[in-house]
């Protein structure tokens, strides 16, 4: 019989699978930003943004082995269904952008801010996915040191990410989401 273990490292691998397609539409997609004029905003902060990704679903993996962290029965599961709606929403914000998603803040010139999909409710979705995603992907398997850690150091990542990018798209982008929550949504 296969550990849940097991199951839960093939889930992270699947997580980091993932990640890899996305940075390979990122790259597509700026190119396709930088050929019509785009520019890059932030790059220091994104390279360590990458590396802090990258050690977050190390660590996911890493917690639950080396401290042997039991499969919490039922969180896991609840866990488990946050963690596959926190991926629907970044799918949502993706697909709404199109080709001007991207993993880094490249900025079209003039540009019309996107303000349908899930950016009618929020700023932010693919921020918000992902500091559900950082949230509860760890607590799929107990992992709860690595979900604390990375939660808290994902928020001190996004106060410069959320300002660069804010600032990168303008005031043409701050007209139109002044009455738009950052992460929030309002009821």
């Amino acid at each position: 019989m296969v550990s849940s273990l097991w199951l839960y490292t093939g889930l992270i691998a699947l997580v980091g699978l993932e990640r890899l397609i996305e940075l390979r539409l990122s790259v597509k997609n700026a190119a396709w930003a930088f050929a019509r004029g785009g520019k890059e905003y932030g790059l220091p902060h994104y390279r360590f943004m990458t590396v802090f990704h990258t050690a977050f679903l190390v660590a996911c993996v890493v917690e639950p082995w080396l401290l042997g962290r039991p499969f919490p029965m039922p969180w896991g599961f609840v866990a488990l269904g946050l963690a596959v709606l926190a991926q629907a929403l970044r799918y949502w914000a993706i697909t709404t952008l199109g080709p001007r998603w991207n993993t880094r803040v490249i900025v079209l010139p003039e540009a019309e801010p996107v303000t349908g999909g899930p950016y009618r409710f929020v700023r932010h979705p693919n921020y918000v996915a992902v500091v559900l995603e950082l949230l509860v992907l760890p607590l799929v398997h107990g992992a709860w040191l690595t979900a604390i850690v990375f939660t808290v150091g994902n928020a001190l990542l996004l106060r410069v990410r959320v300002r660069v990018e804010e600032a990168a798209l303008g005031a043409q982008y701050a007209a139109s989401f002044e009455k738009t929550p950052r992460m929030i949504p309002r009821a």
